[in-house]
């Protein structure tokens, strides 16, 4: 287990907005920083970091936390993994106690089959440079392409030897179990036989975006005719190739800081860029282009430059993809090589500088180079001319933003020589169609879940009493270490009247006020979330109100209970992502009425309060034969809601 003061050093080192860099494309936000969901597919950014704070929020899933809980999210960690992750990020010393055996057996099958890749990849690393086989047949072909020792270590290329069992072996011998290397796919395992899965190859570890091992890409070196030129990992519960680009690991800083990312087919391709100098590129892994590659690279840029060899019905296969990327709403555009070059040996003969100025020459809009492409195709044959435009409108139509949607017909009708009439009713006809569809299918959900909707309006309309409950938990959260004053009502000793009631301004801390409040009118929470959340944060404060951080107080609490706080800390942050100043809306912050805020919340729980109490005595009255005392009560509530109602500005409520 890891110690402690390892887990204690992590947080005060670790910084949210860094972490959470490494994966999202954050803009500044006023104090905050702002990007797209990691989680869901959204075009508005409704993903919240506050660097004060140190927590995130993500309104669109309803996710939040410190920089830990991000990576549990994401990248699937357990705790102890999270930890880890940040240590080694900020070279932090990983302190360790003796594991107990039940410990180890509670290690999850992810973890384990987590732990099985992570050897092979060392093991084929190691096999790779340090033995005699590896070096004559894997090192000599990698060297061959053209690979230095730092980039072969960078990538942590591999071999696997010419040997049926050699991994399996070795793997069980060092206490794997068979269990692990069959579902990761590393071996093939056959009634009472298992053997190596890439045997005889060089091999490529697939990393996820946060450098973890998740399979294996490995290419043969023979001549046989009835192997695979390349066989990648099965599918497993860790390794799932439609989700996954190969390099993104690698690329992801790069991406984010250009503001652009080269896609490109092949393993060698991604190496050989970044050999030359070229490091915000990945690869789809010889896979079609899917969505989830695509919201992959989403989260880091908006910008795609897809690179293709010069081979032309390659490229008709490939550039189905772009519709897709089209679809989510990004820019993109099409380079290509000059023939019999890819970008593994265009980048192997090209310097850094000429690489660059190549993509600045010949990088085309989609629209261009799809249209330059198909016209060779369609020549003089009208029918083939018509079909082409129409697969252009189709192309276009995907985009979601109107205003590109016009801009490209344009260009289309300049490129096609066809009037602007034409391509924008045919676009017309297919955005209808494409809306009437979703029209339709929107409406049959609404049908199917119309009880579950009546049902939802019935709980909202009632629970007044959680609305205010959950108000005052956030102010707390928010505020309660901020200073206020209140009019308070004081009996004083009268001459003439005896005790008269005196308005004196009074200066609290935020939490003292709603503490003292909540005993002096001996209520508590009704909803259990909030009575926990209200006892930790009380506990928390009162010894630490002077220095009193959110991400500190994280810390303390179940993990049952983070969302809530996190969510309840950044919820009026949201309004920030509107940038209502720039349209000359001034949204008004608590902050700058917090008295008020504070003093009518608490006005607003006693009102609510009393008037359930008010309605309990008045069923007393109905079942009970003496009800003096009972009306009596009922009198001197009706009296305080009274002087709240005054206080609130409210018409008073008829209990009658």
């Amino acid at each position: 287990m890891i110690s402690k003061d390892t887990i204690e050093k992590v947080f005060e080192t670790a910084r949210v907005e860094e972490v959470i860099g490494d994966f999202v494309q954050l803009k500044r936000a006023g104090s905050n920083l702002k990007g797209l969901s990691p989680f869901v597919n959204e075009k508005s950014p409704s993903f919240m970091v506050s660097p004060v704070k140190q927590i995130w929020k993500d309104f669109s899933s309803g996710k939040g936390g410190n920089a830990v809980t991000f990576l549990m999210e994401h990248e699937h960690f357990t705790y102890p993994e999270a930890i880890k992750y940040l240590a080694v990020k900020y070279n932090i010393e990983i302190e360790e106690t003796v594991q107990s055996d039940e410990d180890v057996a509670q290690a999850n099958e992810k973890e384990s089959m987590y732990l099985v890749s992570e050897f092979a990849q060392k093991y084929f690393h190691h096999t790779l440079l340090e033995t005699e086989e590896g070096k004559a047949i894997g090192l000599s072909y990698f060297k061959e392409r053209g690979f230095t020792s730092e980039t072969i270590k960078k990538f942590g290329l591999g071999y696997s030897p010419e040997t049926w069992d050699a991994f399996t072996k070795e793997a069980l011998g060092k206490g794997y179990k068979l269990e692990y290397l069959d579902k990761t796919g590393l071996s093939i395992v056959k009634e009472d036989k298992q053997f190596d899965r890439f045997k005889g190859r060089v091999m490529f570890p697939i990393q996820s975006m946060s450098g973890r091992v998740l399979g294996f890409g490995g290419r043969i070196l023979t001549n046989d005719k009835k192997a695979a030129k390349y066989l990648n990992s099965p599918e497993s519960d860790i390794y799932h190739k439609s989700k996954v680009l190969y390099g993104i690991f690698h690329a992801k800083q790069s991406i984010a800081k250009l503001n652009n990312c080269y896609l490109v087919e092949g393993y060698t391709d991604v190496i050989q860029m970044h050999q030359a100098g070229i490091e915000n590129v990945v690869a789809s892994s010889g896979t079609a282009l899917t969505p989830d590659q695509i919201r992959l690279i989403n989260r880091l840029t908006p910008n795609i430059t897809v690179l293709f060899d010069g081979d032309a019905a390659g490229l008709r296969a490939s550039i189905r993809g772009i519709d897709l990327i089209l679809e989510a709403g990004m820019n993109v555009k099409v380079c290509t090589f000059p023939d019999g070059d890819d970008p593994d040996s265009f980048a192997r003969k090209t310097s850094y500088e000429d690489l660059l100025h190549y993509f600045d020459e010949n990088a085309k809009d989609f629209i261009q180079f799809k249209a330059s492409l198909l016209m060779q195709e369609a020549k003089n044959d009208p029918i083939k001319k018509a079909d082409l435009i129409r697969d252009m409108v189709i192309s276009i139509s995907k985009i979601p933003d109107r205003i590109k949607r016009e801009v490209y017909i344009k260009e289309c009708s300049r490129i096609m020589d066809i009037s602007e009439d034409v391509l924008f009713n045919t676009l017309a006809q297919l955005v209808k169609k494409d809306l009437s569809e979703a029209n339709k299918q929107y409406k049959e959900e609404q049908k199917a879940f119309e009880v579950v909707k009546n049902d939802i309006a019935e709980v909202q309309k009632i629970d007044n009493l959680y609305e205010i409950e959950r108000r005052l938990i956030k102010i707390l959260i928010k505020y309660g270490n901020h200073s206020i004053e209140i009019q308070d009502l004081i009996l004083v000793d009268d001459i003439e009247d005896g005790k008269t009631e005196v308005e004196v301004l009074n200066k609290y801390l935020v939490f003292q006020k709603i503490y003292m409040s909540l005993i002096e009118d001996e209520l508590e929470f009704s909803n259990e979330l909030f009575k926990r959340i209200y006892s930790l944060f009380i506990s928390h404060i009162q010894i630490n109100y002077e220095s009193f951080e959110i991400d500190s107080f994280l810390k303390e609490v179940e993990e049952d209970l983070i969302n809530e706080i996190v969510g309840l800390s950044l919820e009026d942050e949201v309004e920030h992502l509107h940038k209502w100043d720039t349209q000359q809306i001034h949204v008004k912050q608590k902050i700058e009425s917090l008295s008020d805020y504070v003093n009518e919340t608490l006005m607003d729980y006693r009102w609510l309060i009393l008037g359930r109490l008010i309605e309990d005595l008045k069923y007393k009255t109905s079942i009970e034969s003496d009800n003096t005392e009972i009306i009596r009560e009922v009198m001197d509530y009706i009296g305080l809601i009274e002087k709240i109602s005054l206080k609130l500005n409210r018409i008073r409520v008829n209990f009658n």
